[in-house]
């Protein structure tokens, strides 16, 4: 067992790469596994549960959205990205035979290998498992949970390990379904990441509610739902919530409560047509929100200057 230690070594199967710099880690393929047959949920779709508002399976497609190719084992579904589906032969054959139909649509040197089950994985964690693979020498890096157990299904593999070990089993044992997958985790050299967040999956309708309740405390729930509303409406834009927030209480506080719903899709729209990007969010906001203080500015000012004057009284009143 090897345990994850920050470094600034350079992987020398990657010389492209940039060493020990998160986020910036090389092109990959991602594999997602969501064909079981979800027994401890009664036969449900569990891909297809939502959490959140979003599909469990969207919400992990979110988690890799920058990934080369993304191959998802299973029977083809709506999804809120274009994936490539693959099936195991015959279907049902375990994760071990899913995961080889899937490799055999990826071409990258690394490979996220996921379960479509993870409701908290997110964007930076992929960075993560990326970034120790390829600063470090193991074919694997994977997440541990609360309890310490290794989670095979939310990892980063080199694509050679991993079809060298199926090939060597399936030369063994003649085909691949039916075989666990600690049959290929216990022949790789792993690094684990402790991450008891990320790593959590639903298993059962506890599970499920678990998460569901999770997502709807209070340091969590703002995030939950712009994340649900950005895939609803298709759109890829990160967005300061900070400044969003700060302009909302700007014009209910300075112009009049309703003012602050509305000026906030006015900013959407005019940083649409200015090219959507963050630069165009924070540029409309500004504008916004300098308008407000002196709206109320000047609602101040008249306070001022006429402190006995009655709240309904008019400039024209005669």
């Amino acid at each position: 067992m090897t345990a994850y230690e920050p470094t600034d070594a350079q992987d020398p199967q990657d010389p492209q790469g940039t060493p020990g710099t998160p986020g910036t880690a090389a092109a990959y393929d991602v594999v997602v596994l969501a064909g079981g047959a979800a027994r401890r949920l009664g036969g449900a779709d569990k891909p297809g549960v939502r959490v959140g508002g979003r599909a469990l399976l969207d919400r992990v497609l979110a988690a890799c959205a920058d990934a080369r190719t993304t191959v998802v084992v299973a029977d083809p579904r709506p999804t809120v990205r274009d994936i490539t589906w693959a099936r195991e032969d015959p279907p049902g054959g375990g994760p071990l035979a899913a995961l080889d139909a899937g490799l055999r649509y990826t071409g990258a040197r690394y490979v996220l290998v996921l379960s479509a089950d993870l409701p908290f994985l997110q964007e930076g964690t992929v960075q993560l498992l990326l970034t120790v693979l390829r600063t470090g020498g193991a074919d694997g890096v994977l997440l541990t949970d609360a309890d310490g157990r290794d989670q095979p299904l939310v990892a980063a593999y080199r694509a050679p390990s991993l079809r060298h070990e199926l090939a060597a089993l399936t030369k063994e044992h003649g085909t691949l379904a039916g075989l666990p997958l600690r049959r290929l985790t216990g022949a790789l050299d792993l690094t684990r990441v402790p991450d008891p967040v990320a790593s959590f999956d639903c298993d059962t309708w506890d599970d499920i509610a678990t998460a569901r309740a999770r997502i709807r405390e209070h340091e969590h729930v703002l995030d939950e739902w712009i994340s649900a509303v950005k895939d609803e409406l298709g759109i890829d834009l990160d967005v300061d919530t900070g400044v969003l927030l700060d302009l909302a209480r700007d014009a209910a506080h300075g112009v009049a409560r309703p003012a602050a719903p509305l000026t906030t899709f006015l900013v959407g729209y005019a940083a649409a047509q200015a090219g959507g990007d963050p630069e165009a969010v924070a540029e409309a906001s500004r504008k916004a929100a300098a308008l407000a203080l002196r709206w109320a500015e000047e609602s101040e000012k008249d306070t001022d200057a006429k402190p006995g004057a009655a709240p309904g009284t008019r400039p024209d009143a005669g």
